[in-house]
């Protein structure tokens, strides 16, 4: 297993010694590789946080350039970097804040056609992406290439988090919970509804969280489960998603058929 520096052994030593991760599982989130699907919200939180834990291969993929109305959310970025690559700044702040880890910026939009390019040799996705069409793109090619997806979004004060692996026996596939009525690329996103800001950390941290459990196998199992967060209520609710039998990703293809 990859051995840690002096220096990350000085990075990481409020990791090192909590008994549910100690070196061996910091030297796992060292040797893990993690695609973030979208810089933008979600991204801005759960960017930093791997980033800070040590995972060793960081993978940023954004198409977009910041715009003055990311900022109310999109932390990673100042008003002197409107119109620069959301994907290559995340990068950058990414690098000034860990220089041990390697971090490759992807300036291009996941489609149903590049999925699975962008995605394969990863050991998990982060997808926080603002459109249904990209997260079923995403979700497809996750389960066909067997790699973990933590799934995140957030609207008007309303976050969701959830852990998926649908390819294993009675696992749901993100398509088993919104299924297949939001392929087409107009469903709606925050610049529809708005989002609070605070609302889109939130889901961000707690992805990143999901993320470091299943990278260090620390925690009870989260997957199949989709977490709630209300802003207005202060509620937080986790709620079990079945396995759709007709889900026409992961439907009937559980890991004994496989």
């Amino acid at each position: 297993m990859t051995e840690l520096s002096d220096d990350e052994l000085d990075r990481y030593a409020r990791h090192i010694v909590l008994p549910q991760i100690g070196g061996v599982g910091q030297r796992r989130l060292k040797a893990a590789r993690v695609v973030v699907v979208g810089a933008g919200g979600i991204g801005s939180a759960a960017i930093p946080a791997l980033t800070g834990a040590g995972i060793g291969r960081l993978t940023i993929v954004d198409d977009d350039d910041v715009d003055r109305s990311n900022l109310q959310r999109q932390w990673l970025f100042r008003d002197d970097q409107v119109g620069q690559s959301k994907a290559e700044l995340a990068a950058g702040f990414a690098g000034s804040v860990n220089p041990t880890i390697e971090i490759r910026p992807v300036r291009e939009r996941i489609d149903a056609t590049n999925a699975d390019e962008l995605l394969g040799g990863h050991d998990l996705i982060l997808d926080g992406s603002d459109n249904f069409a990209t997260r079923l793109a995403v979700s497809d090619s996750s389960h066909r290439l067997r790699i973990p997806l933590v799934s995140a979004a957030a609207a008007q004060f309303q976050g969701q988090v959830g852990l998926f692996r649908g390819w294993e026996a009675g696992q749901p596939c993100y398509r088993c919970f919104v299924g297949d009525a939001f392929d087409n690329d107009d469903c709606d996103n925050c610049a529809d509804h708005g989002v609070l800001g605070a609302v889109s950390a939130i889901a961000g941290s707690f992805a990143a969280l999901l993320a470091l459990r299943q990278i260090a196998d620390i925690g009870d199992e989260g997957a199949g489960k989709l977490f709630l967060f209300d802003g207005l209520s202060l509620n937080f609710r986790p709620i079990r998603i079945p396995k759709d039998s007709a889900c026409k990703t992961c439907g009937g293809n559980d890991a004994q058929s496989s």
